[in-house]
């Protein structure tokens, strides 16, 4: 067998009643969910358990709600002896593998991406910026898109999700030229996304200064599983380095097909995405589908996952 990589899913991936099962069953499940509330002063778990979607919608308990779903889901998984050789996280999710990783204890993490959430909602005003999801077209095409429809304003990839999808961010008019020009083009679908801010972008530069200060608070630890960074789509093991890549990222397009490339380089050919939802699966058969893909977010997920990784080590053995 080769090598294990765990990949945290990020914003859009929330749903009500995420992590319940698990923190129900597993008392290192709870426990995380626990350590969150009391870390923000508020009740995360019960916005995860018993929330509605509205109120999971709002970017300042997405952030914090989907960390601590992935942190209480990696440790359940961790204790029953299923570790990865290597971890990423895409835009948000990036925080969940720095967790697991030990680069960053889950108090600061949490609290840390709350704050981000909010400065996030606050770099732009409302309904000035905007995120679409192109398909169907290449990542250069959609960068050219882009330039056109940009006019003096800021237009431009915001994630590199796989070769058939890459979402764009900029101010709001931009964005909506860009996807009647990438429909021209013959985008398979060119769709706004409903989104609260530009994330990705340079609109995001008051965000990124403003949590730059936050993040230069928290200690970072080096990391014991190597990290592919958003930013840099490269395997980083620095706590250090991993703080450059987190403040780099709020402004900067999520590289996340050259990482899954950069991991598979590193004889990765196991994924498991540790979080709620399937959204990572989904592109990680479109970047390429010779690789095995499992997920962990509910009880059912979890035993389906430990099966087959145990079944695939046998059988390597």
């Amino acid at each position: 067998m080769g090598k294990v990589a765990f990949v945290f899913p990020g914003q859009a991936s929330q749903y009500p009643g995420m992590g319940k099962e698990l923190a129900e069953k597993y008392p290192a499940a709870r426990a995380v969910f626990e350590e969150a509330d009391e870390a923000l002063g508020f009740s995360i778990s019960r916005l995860c358990f018993e929330g509605s979607e509205e109120d999971l919608k709002q970017t300042a308990n997405t952030q914090p709600a989907i960390l601590t779903t992935s942190a209480a889901i990696y440790r359940v998984v961790a204790e029953r002896g299923l570790l990865p050789d290597f971890v990423a996280g895409h835009s948000l999710g990036e925080y969940s593998a720095l967790v697991a990783a030990g680069g960053l204890k889950f108090a600061d993490a949490v609290r840390v991406v709350r704050k981000r959430g909010q400065f996030m909602q606050e770099a732009v005003p409302a309904g000035a910026g905007a995120m679409a999801a192109i398909m169907g077209l290449s990542p250069a095409v959609v960068a050219d898109a882009c330039k056109r429809a940009a006019e003096g304003e800021i237009c431009a990839p915001a994630n590199l999700n796989s070769p058939e999808q890459t979402v764009i961010s900029g101010n709001a008019g931009a964005v909506k030229r860009a996807v009647e020009i990438a429909s021209q083009l013959g985008a398979k679908r060119a769709v706004m996304l409903a989104v609260s801010a530009p994330f990705h972008s340079a609109l995001m530069m008051p965000a990124q200064e403003r949590l730059a200060a936050e993040l230069k608070k928290i200690t970072f630890s080096e990391l014991r599983v190597p990290l592919v960074t958003n930013v840099d789509a490269d395997t980083e093991t620095s706590g250090e380095e991993a703080r450059d890549a987190l403040i780099r990222q709020v402004s900067m397009p999520v590289r996340w097909e050259e990482s899954v490339h950069a991991l598979m380089d590193e004889h990765v050919n196991t994924f498991v995405e540790i979080g709620p939802g399937r959204v990572l699966s989904g592109l990680l058969r479109q970047i390429e589908r010779s690789v095995a893909t499992l997920n962990v977010e509910d009880e059912k997920s979890l035993c389906a996952t430990l099966d087959k990784v145990a079944g695939a080590r046998s059988d390597a053995a």
